[in-house]
């Protein structure tokens, strides 16, 4: 996703969404999300959650690289590409990402990233542990993990 700040600059932000219980495991925010900045992110998150069986991505630029190909086939995940405009075939990651517009980037007018981060931050921690999802038998993610 991108958006700007209120001098006009772009930034990206990279959201990660467990389909399982619609955990939030990591929003990454910059100027740039190269794939060596995915492959980072992924990094942290399999050392913090464990290795999943899948990830699956749309077709952005840093997405399609070498260099993710390669982290995952070397850390034994199988990489899955949606196909071109079919966000239906990633509903879980685009459901998410509608939310995180609504109530995140279309709320606030933001003049540093370090404020996107903050409030991103903040969001995904409501996200995660107060905000209970109907498809999850209105459990909050961190509570349908917890039962589980």
């Amino acid at each position: 996703m991108s958006d700007a700040l209120t001098d006009g600059r772009r930034f990206r932000t990279l959201n990660v969404v467990e389909d399982w219980n619609r955990e939030v495991l990591g929003i990454e925010v910059d100027f740039s999300l190269p794939a060596a900045r995915v492959v980072a992110l992924l990094t942290t998150l399999v050392s913090r959650y464990g290795s999943p069986a899948r990830i699956r991505v749309d077709n952005g630029p840093e997405l399609i690289s070498q260099v993710l190909q390669t982290w995952c086939q070397e850390q034994h995940i199988e990489l899955h590409w949606i196909q071109p405009a079919s966000p239906t075939q990633n509903a879980y990651i685009e459901r998410f990402n509608g939310s995180f517009r609504r109530e995140l980037l279309n709320a606030y007018l933001f003049t540093t990233l370090r404020q996107v981060r903050e409030q991103c931050q903040s969001w995904q921690y409501d996200y995660n542990h107060l905000r209970p999802h109907e498809a999850l038998n209105f459990l909050t993610p961190m509570e349908f993990r917890q039962a589980a």
